[in-house]
């Protein structure tokens, strides 16, 4: 084997805290962002029905865009299990540490891949299927495998593979995609930068040290900082602008004005410490990065309850 081969670093890692199996393969899936990705999508159901979905709907649409994300995780996994290695935060990664071998990994993603769109067949619709397998394909090919070892934009267009849930959600209770699901998918797809960057902000090291051409490792963290800015108003503007695509009621409009300014006020805290040159400690990255969670879950709570509390805007 050569130095360059991922076999070879996962042969030379340190032995891990022995797991079972099943929390390995439950590993690869990468449970957390699962979370945050199906957060997005039981509200924009709501919107999509103006009112509360059949249970059995949303949960089914939950286990398949479960199974869709683990799939696309499991396949990131599998393909960078190389630098994964190289980095600290991931080098506990099972394909890393070798409780998962490649092979192993490359078939429990298709297993799920499988899953999930059959599961998404049978129990939802087609367009939901379809959505759910190009949401993979667009993750493991597009980002995993074409994006992110070439290009400092790499989490910009990539980051459109999570913006999927949206539409699924929608196209769950609609069968369809409409402008307000589209306008939801820019939300989310502005918001992927301004989250996303700070954490690349804060291992900056860590991808300088695999090669990875994440922006904050190839420019400095004032043009960085300026992105972020330039992005998050983006998502602001299209936050609002669902207001008069849907259109909503008060309850989405305060909650939107009000997240978005928290938002804006912290990526502008983030640009004045960079232009400040403040190094990691006083620039503070992961602020941002823990208020980006925040802001979706509190901005999609106000888009769910919206259509419950419907209050016009217009006074029509």
């Amino acid at each position: 084997m050569t130095a360059l081969d991922p076999t070879a670093r996962v042969a030379a890692s340190p032995a891990p805290a022995k797991r079972s199996k099943a929390a390995a393969y439950l590993a690869l899936t990468k449970p957390r962002i699962i979370e945050l990705l199906l957060v997005t999508t039981v509200p924009v159901m709501f919107l999509a029905h103006k009112g509360v979905p059949s249970l059995w709907l949303i949960v089914a649409t939950l286990v398949g865009g479960a199974l869709s994300a683990g799939a696309a995780n499991t396949f990131n996994c599998v393909y960078d299990r190389d630098i994964d290695a190289e980095m600290h935060r991931t080098s506990n990664r099972p394909m890393v540490t070798g409780e998962v071998s490649p092979r192993e990994g490359l078939v429990f993603g298709v297993v799920l891949t499988v899953l999930s769109t059959v599961w998404f067949l049978a129990f939802v619709n087609v367009l939901s299927a379809a959505l759910s397998l190009g949401a993979i394909v667009m993750y493991a090919v597009g980002y995993t495998m074409l994006l992110k070892r070439r290009t400092r934009q790499n989490i910009v267009w990539g980051g459109a593979a999570g913006c999927m849930p949206v539409l699924i959600g929608w196209s769950a209770v609609a069968n369809s995609v409409s402008w307000s699901a589209v306008m939801l998918f820019l939300v989310i797809f502005f918001w992927t930068p301004p989250h996303y960057w700070p954490l690349s902000m804060k291992f900056k090291d860590d991808y300088a040290a695999a090669h990875v051409p994440m922006l904050p490792v190839v420019e400095r963290f004032v043009v960085v900082a300026r992105q972020i800015v330039a992005y998050s108003w983006a998502m602001v503007v299209a936050s609002l602008a669902l207001v008069w695509v849907n259109p909503m009621g008060w309850l989405y409009l305060v909650t939107a004005v009000v997240t978005g300014g928290f938002f804006l006020a912290e990526a502008y805290r983030l640009l004045r410490a960079a232009k400040a040159g403040a190094g990691p400690t006083v620039l503070k990255p992961m602020r941002l990065f823990h208020f980006s969670i925040s802001y979706v879950a509190i901005l999609f709570l106000g888009v769910a309850l919206d259509p419950l509390f419907y209050l016009s805007v217009t006074g029509r």
